[in-house]
């Protein structure tokens, strides 16, 4: 048995080294771009403007960014925007000097790359800040942010327009068209079972396309309907779609099998935090600078969810995953609930010793669990016990939150001044008197400010930019062995039938659009297939005047073979399916639009099902 473990390990490590080993000698093809034809009519389906294909499409702003870089002022532009960048990221005392050569290089007339679309009375007002600064004054952060906007404004008027109307545009409607394609079970190799989920297990997978790993979450359809957890596990997914942060796991495809609904989701190789508290070596806990950063990052995490009105409610060790970079993020949103605006909800849900007193009463409330959770976190992190239950303390659930409560927690000198301090403002009965508690869902603006928070440079933690304390080995496997995570029993007593297609169509959507564009440039798929013409003009699947094959069989050779009477019989009818496919991916944050596409793609899933079957019908 030993043996089996060592061979799972063994292949999975191997998988995990390198993703260009892991690519199909058929990844060129399987990723081949459809002739421009084929794509041209997504233009008229998807969202266009630069708000999206710029700001919130990976490949879109490097397509963006290669057409600007043909015209010289646009270029210039660019630069602009890349020095800000820059400057915003730079530590203070280097911050003065950074403002000193933004200002000489862009915005005087005499500059080498002067651009004249900033207005002189902003310039004068630039100037005046940094004219003369004493020893103790250091420029804003967001000193260029008015010069940011304002190049931003300009890039989004004719230069984008123009951009439209070339063979960039054409290509990113290629890329796009692509991202739409079904997703099956052969898009992915599976690898060994690194745990277990309320509805099935947790394995480890890879692309076949790009060799990239990530971890799919199985949901077993009958045990799913034998819970009636439909609903739970559709918001889930929802909540998951939504969500595009580094400091959240996030999903990239939501995919079904003749048994499950599967969640591929960020594969998180270091570890979770209780792990690391516990088990290893020495005493249980962290040193202060180590809690810091880890606290830093998931209040990060945080503020992404409670900015998207989602409060997370399940915050405590085991949730809080470890990269390979040893970067934290928040995982686990089976209990997260997004909150109508203007509303409070209500719910005993969470973790004995984790949830707050407001959670323990059964009282309304907005986010304030989150931040009483994060104290705990906290607390456990430094002490290496969580504050109101001890590791393996056997104790009834009452008296946990008669604890939870009531007592006050106890701190050793384990702490300095400004960790106790965050920790008792954290941890307060009270969500009124609660740090955090008073700014609605902008509550990690006052953690920001806390003393405990003094040496963090937020913006370069927003960026990945600061070192972690801890480098997770690479060569190990932070899980349990493969024969020692328990097997889920079979499932007895519930049939599936026509009418869970509804559920299974609202499910399967296929890739997330920004998670894939990150893997294509990531894993080096981009670079490569993104070829121009020799002469810098457009690539034969470019040409407009060129005509398509007669028959594409499409990019995937793993989908599934249409019916005579299906939806792929001809070119004509790609179109209509590639482009009802791509819609819901451009718009995955935007849930009444999904609805919308939901419905469609029932009426289509339900005019296609046999009525016979007892399962749900894979594209």
């Amino acid at each position: 048995m030993e043996l089996e473990n060592i061979v799972a390990n063994t292949v999975y490590l191997k998988a995990r080294e390198d993703c260009n080993k892991g690519k199909s000698k058929k990844w060129k093809k399987i990723l081949a771009f459809p002739h421009v034809t084929l794509a041209l009519p997504l233009k008229d389906q998807i969202d266009c403007r630069y708000n999206f294909v710029v700001e919130r499409q990976p490949i879109g702003k490097l397509l963006f960014r290669e057409y600007c870089s043909t015209k010289l002022h646009l270029k210039r532009c660019l630069e602009f925007l890349d020095a800000i960048e820059s400057y915003e990221c730079q530590v203070e005392e280097k911050r003065f000097v950074a403002a000193e050569e933004i200002l000489h290089a862009f915005l005087l007339p005499e500059s080498t790359h002067f651009s004249d679309i900033i207005n002189c009375d902003l310039v004068a007002e630039l100037r005046k800040q940094l004219g003369s600064p004493d020893d103790t004054e250091k420029p804003l952060k967001d000193l260029f942010a008015p010069c940011t906007g304002a190049l931003k404004e300009y890039l989004s008027g004719s230069p984008f327009d123009e951009f439209k109307e070339t063979m960039y545009f054409h290509r990113y409607l290629q890329w796009k068209w692509l991202e739409a394609q079904p997703v099956t079970q052969k898009t992915f190799r599976m690898y060994r079972v690194l745990g277990k989920g309320g509805f099935g297990e947790v394995c480890a997978c890879q692309v076949r396309a790009t060799g990239k790993m990530y971890a799919c979450k199985k949901l077993e359809k009958k045990r799913i309907k034998k819970r009636k957890g439909e609903s739970m596990v559709l918001i889930e997914k929802q909540i998951l779609q939504k969500i595009n942060s580094r400091f959240v796991v996030s999903l990239a495809y939501a995919y079904e099998t003749k048994d499950s609904l599967c969640l591929v989701l960020t594969i998180m190789n270091g570890g979770d935090l209780k792990f690391h508290i516990y088990n290893m070596g020495g005493e249980p806990g962290f040193d202060l600078e180590r809690a810091r950063f880890y606290a830093a990052e998931v209040t990060e995490g945080l503020d992404h969810l409670h900015a998207q009105n989602i409060v997370y409610r399940d915050l405590k060790p085991e949730n809080i995953l470890l990269d390979d970079h040893g970067h934290v993020r928040i995982s686990d949103l089976g209990l997260a609930v997004e909150i109508p605006k203007g509303d409070s909800v209500r719910g005993r849900v969470g973790t004995v010793g984790y949830m707050a007193p407001e959670v323990v009463d059964n009282e309304r409330y907005t986010f304030s669990p989150d931040w009483f959770s994060l104290g705990v976190l906290i607390f456990e992190m430094i002490e290496g016990q969580a504050p109101f239950r001890a590791r393996k303390e056997k104790v009834k659930r009452e008296e946990v939150e008669r604890r939870v409560r009531e007592d006050k927690e106890k701190y050793s000198s384990k702490f300095s001044d400004e960790a106790r301090a965050i920790c008792q403002a954290l941890l307060a009965k009270q969500p009124s008197n609660r740090l955090a508690c008073r700014s609605g869902n902008n509550g990690a603006s006052e953690l920001r400010r806390h003393a405990y928070f003094k040496n963090v440079n937020w913006k370069r933690l927003q960026e990945g930019m600061l070192e972690p304390p801890f480098l997770p080995d690479p060569h190990a496997v932070y899980a349990k062995d493969v024969l020692d995570i328990e097997q889920f029993s079979t499932v007895k007593g519930v049939a599936l039938d026509a009418t869970d297609e509804n559920f299974y169509g609202k499910f399967n959507s296929g890739s997330v659009s920004i998670p894939w564009q990150q893997e294509m440039i990531e894993t080096e798929c981009y670079r490569e297939l993104n070829q121009f013409g020799e002469d810098g003009g457009p690539s034969p699947d470019l040409m407009l005047d060129g005509p398509p094959p007669e028959e594409y069989q499409g990019c995937f050779p793993f989908r599934r073979k249409a019916k005579k009477h299906g939806a792929v019989g001809s070119v004509g009818t790609i179109y209509v399916k590639n482009a009802g496919l791509s819609t819901p991916k451009i718009h995955d944050d935007n849930l009444s639009q999904e609805q919308t596409r939901d419905k469609e793609n029932s009426n289509h899933r339900q005019e296609n099902s046999r009525p016979t079957s007892g399962h749900a019908k894979e594209s």
